[in-house]
């Protein structure tokens, strides 16, 4: 018998916005870490006081996302100018219990969470007798369940008030209204079975609706865990495997550890003398990890253009196809697109220049159909016949 052909996995239609400035925004209960991680991460100045709701307006910076491959093409190349990736980052006020209602001003923070795309979640692992705890307790785990409590409530009060809206004018309805009924109606139910929109089995229609509805559950997210230095430094916290078996339970998505401490320690040394730091006591700084972990869960990836004139990084959501990839760049690209000049970046690394990697064969041409992979190295054809380009 012929051998069976293996079934093609599936994948599930993407769910956010499709643009390439996407935010991660930093979310928890006061007092947990979170201005300070973006103060570390963004090396800008914002208060980190010891009391809670000292941040009220959201502080937003862009984050440089760590790359082995432009640096190595940078140094390669040496052109005059250099555009690395970089991760938009949004420091949120602190969520209370009650905040779906109004507590501690929950309304306003829950609106900026609604206009980030992904979600680092801080939560507090560490004893500290001088930093206050709007709760009067230490337990992480607990802190998971406030959040993810108002965050789920919140998309059902707005699922309801959608479905609300659907009803008054159900004699009149038209059939793309009809689907979108039907698909609040699947989200809300799926919401009140205590499950996060994130992970539904959802049609493509779906997910056109749910990506012009933007739920609070929908966006990826990344939890963060805030230990003292001591217990970073030595791997070990006593919630630790605690917080890993609740994210398991409820989607498994990424969890870091990190020391809000010790990165503040870090910010604040010569470089070399960090160096000396990580070295004698045997820790490295969690951020370029962090960095990585928020730009992926966005669903984000970026190509390269590189000649003497700039080496840069060009990000685009996955999926990407070979025209609208070009439009990052300008929109004429996207207008005028001809074919992509594409070699992969582990290709260039390997041969060494463009003409070798032509030389072996690995140089290709792209149509319209192609989805950009992250690290390839683009060369654009196109003609706009108005402007006469190529």
């Amino acid at each position: 018998m012929p051998p069976k052909k293996k079934e093609e996995v599936k994948e599930k239609p993407i769910l956010g916005r499709f643009r390439t400035n996407l935010k991660m925004g930093i979310v928890g209960l006061p007092n947990v870490g979170k201005s300070t991680l973006f103060n570390t991460l963004t090396r800008l100045s914002i208060p980190a006081e010891n009391f809670p709701f000292c941040t009220i307006d959201p502080n937003n910076a862009r984050v440089v996302v760590p790359d082995p491959r432009f640096d190595w093409l940078c140094e390669k190349v040496q052109p005059k100018a250099t555009v690395p990736a970089y991760l938009e980052v949004c420091d949120i006020a602190g969520l209370v219990k009650g905040a779906a209602e109004g507590q501690g001003l929950g309304n306003s923070f829950l609106s900026h969470i609604s206009a980030v795309d992904g979600i680092f979640h801080v939560c507090r692992a560490f004893d500290d007798a001088d930093v206050v705890h709007v709760e009067d307790r230490v337990d992480p785990v607990e802190d998971l369940d406030i959040i993810h409590a108002e965050l789920r409530a919140k998309d059902i009060e707005n699922c309801n008030k959608i479905l609300e809206g659907f009803k008054k004018i159900r004699m009149t309805l038209t059939k793309e209204q009809k689907d979108e009924q039907a698909s609040a109606e699947k989200a809300l139910a799926w919401l009140e079975e205590g499950k996060d929109i994130r992970f539904g089995e959802w049609t493509q229609k779906d997910v056109d609706w749910l990506n012009t509805v933007q739920f609070l559950t929908a966006k990826p997210v990344v939890y963060l865990v805030n230990l003292s230095e001591r217990d970073y430094q030595r791997k070990k916290n006593k919630w630790l495997v605690k917080l890993f078996e609740w994210v398991k339970a409820h989607g498994g998505d990424p969890i870091i550890p990190f020391s809000g401490a010790l990165e503040a320690k870090l910010l604040d040394m010569p470089e070399d003398e960090r160096e000396v730091y990580c070295q004698e006591h045997e820790v490295q700084s969690a951020l370029p990890k962090i960095v990585t972990a928020g730009f992926k869960a966005v669903r984000l990836i970026y190509y390269f253009t590189a000649g003497v004139q700039e080496v840069r990084c060009w990000q685009i959501r996955e999926h990407t196809k070979a025209p609208q990839a070009a439009g990052a760049i300008h929109s004429d690209f996207e207008r005028g697109f001809i074919c992509a000049e594409v070699m992969a970046f582990a290709d260039m690394k390997e041969h060494g220049s463009e003409a070798a990697v032509k030389s072996a064969g690995n140089w290709r041409q792209e149509g319209k159909t192609y989805e950009v992979q992250d690290g390839d190295i683009i060369h654009w054809k196109f003609n706009v016949t108005s402007g006469g380009k190529k």
